[in-house]
């Protein structure tokens, strides 16, 4: 089994983590899809933070990269919309029929989740 250590554990779950911002962007998207400058903003936006910065050009070849790698063939999880550089989730794939499925029970489970807060204001 490879073993991820340092480093390249950092770099590892940092590409893993793009992956999966970049299908749940284009879930979100829907059948209409994204533009892959969309796509990059959501990615770089979701993953600069006050401690780590990411360079936007690294993200936007690492997506460009991704997309193009995932949507060469029928039985992709990403295909092209037939609209230059606009990309979504292949309905047709049995794999993103079920990153689909993941992603609806993530988007119940937090619906579930969230607590009925007491807006009222408090007379005393």
């Amino acid at each position: 089994m490879l073993e991820h250590t340092g480093p390249f554990l950092i770099i590892y779950q940092t590409l893993v983590s793009y992956d999966q911002k970049i299908f749940k962007v284009l879930a979100e998207a829907g059948t209409d899809g994204l533009s892959i400058q969309k796509i990059v903003y959501h990615v770089y936006n979701s993953s600069n933070t006050f401690f780590e910065t990411v360079s936007l050009e690294d993200v936007h070849r690492y997506v460009r990269q991704f997309l193009q790698r995932n949507s060469k063939n029928k039985d992709s999880m990403i295909e092209s919309t037939g609209v230059r550089g606009v990309y979504r989730i292949n309905e047709k794939s049995s794999d993103s029929q079920q990153l689909m499925l993941m992603f609806s029970d993530e988007v119940q489970e937090a619906e579930e989740k969230k607590p009925v807060v007491d807006q009222s204001l408090s007379l005393f």
